[in-house]
C-alpha cells in the first residue's frame, strides 16, 4: 500500500494532509512500518506471514506547535490488523528524531592561547588541558549533563544528558547544534562529533534488523508509544581546569522562553550513577565503554 493510499482520519481541525505528509517525523514513520509489514510477505519465515497485518487506516488525534508555525509533536492512532482480525498496539506520539550528546572535557593548557581559554570553550567529555590526553586519569575525564525541570517526568530538576532535536534534514548541524548552544553555552562543529551508535551499528552488527527492517542506527528509548530516535554522539575537549569548575552549576538555557536549565559536572565514570534515570546518559555511558574497550574511541 502507498503512503497515498492509506485513509486519513483528522479529528483535530489544526493541521491537513499536505501538512501532515511534509512533517518529517510522519514521513519517516510512515515509511519505516511500511517496509517492514511489506516483508511479512517477502519472506516465508516471517512469523506473521500466514496471516500478515496490514496499515487500515491512520487516525490523528492531536497537534502541537513550537511557536505558530512549526509543526513539532503528532499523535496518531494507526489501526493495523490482519484478516483474522488481530490488532497490533498503535497509538503513536510522532516528534521525531533526537540527538544525545556525551561531552567530554579535559585540562589541555598551551601558554600561548591561555589568554583566550575563557572564549573558545567548545564542549561535552571534558578532559584538563594540564596533562597530556594520553595520561589524563578517568576520574579526571569529566562529562556535561542539564539539570532541568521535566513535566512529563513530573520533575523540577532531571538530570539528562544535553540533547537536541534534528532539523528537517535530519543532520545535526542545523537545528540540534543550536540547542545543544543554548543549553549549555557550547559551541559543537560536526566535525568534532563521533556518532557512537552508528559506529556500533556499523561495527558490530546491522543497522537493519535481522528481518530485514530498516531502522535509524539510534537508540529507541520509547518502542512502545513513541517514534523517537536518538544517535548518541561523542565529543571530547581539551580546556583549562579553572574553566571545567566554572561549569559546575551555570545557569544556561532560554531562560525567558522558559528554559530553566542549570549545568552539572561529573566524572565520566559517575555518568551510569549520576544519570541513571536518563536513558541517554545509559546508552552513552555503554557505548562509550564498549567503543573504548574496543579500542574504536
Amino acid at each position: 500500500m502507498s503512503p497515498d493510499s492509506v485513509p486519513i482520519k483528522f479529528s483535530c481541525s489544526d493541521i491537513d494532509e499536505s501538512q501532515l505528509h511534509s512533517f518529517p517525523a510522519f514521513k519517516t514513520w510512515l515509511s519505516t512500518i511500511q517496509r517492514s509489514l511489506s516483508l511479512q510477505r517477502s519472506n516465508p519465515q516471517h512469523e506473521f506471514n500466514a496471516h500478515p497485518y496490514m496499515l487500515k487506516s491512520i487516525e490523528v488525534q492531536s497537534v502541537d506547535y513550537f511557536g505558530s508555525k512549526k509543526l513539532g509533536f503528532v499523535k496518531i492512532r494507526a489501526d493495523i490488523r490482519n484478516d483474522k482480525d488481530e490488532t497490533l498496539p498503535g497509538s503513536v506520539f510522532l516528534r521525531g528524531g533526537s540527538v544525545g550528546m556525551l561531552v567530554s572535557a579535559f585540562n589541555y593548557i598551551k601558554p600561548e592561547l591561555y589568554a583566550d581559554m575563557e572564549t573558545n570553550v567548545e564542549q561535552l567529555v571534558l578532559e584538563p588541558d594540564d596533562t597530556p590526553s594520553s595520561s589524563v586519569e578517568d576520574h579526571e575525564r569529566k562529562v556535561i549533563l542539564t539539570v532541568q525541570p521535566r513535566v512529563p517526568a513530573g520533575s523540577l530538576a532531571f538530570v539528562e544528558l544535553p540533547a537536541g532535536m534534528l532539523d528537517d534534514s535530519g543532520s545535526f548541524a542545523g537545528a540540534a547544534a543550536k540547542e545543544i548552544k543554548e543549553e549549555t553555552g557550547l559551541d559543537i562543529q560536526s566535525d568534532e562529533l563521533v556518532d557512537m551508535t552508528s559506529l556500533a551499528a556499523t561495527k558490530f552488527g546491522p543497522e537493519s534488523s535481522e528481518d530485514g527492517e530498516k531502522l535509524q542506527a539510534a537508540v529507541y528509548p520509547s518502542a512502545g508509544g513513541c517514534d523517537e530516535f536518538v544517535p548518541i554522539f561523542y565529543c571530547k575537549k581539551r580546556m583549562s581546569r579553572k574553566r571545567i569548575e566554572e561549569l559546575q552549576g551555570s545557569l544556561t538555557g532560554l531562560r525567558g522562553e522558559g528554559e530553566k536549565i542549570t549545568l552539572k559536572v561529573v566524572p565520566v565514570k559517575d555518568l551510569w550513577k549520576d544519570g541513571m534515570r536518563d536513558a541517554k546518559s545509559l546508552s552513552a555511558w555503554a557505548l562509550y565503554n564498549g567503543l573504548r574497550g574496543e579500542g574504536l574511541l
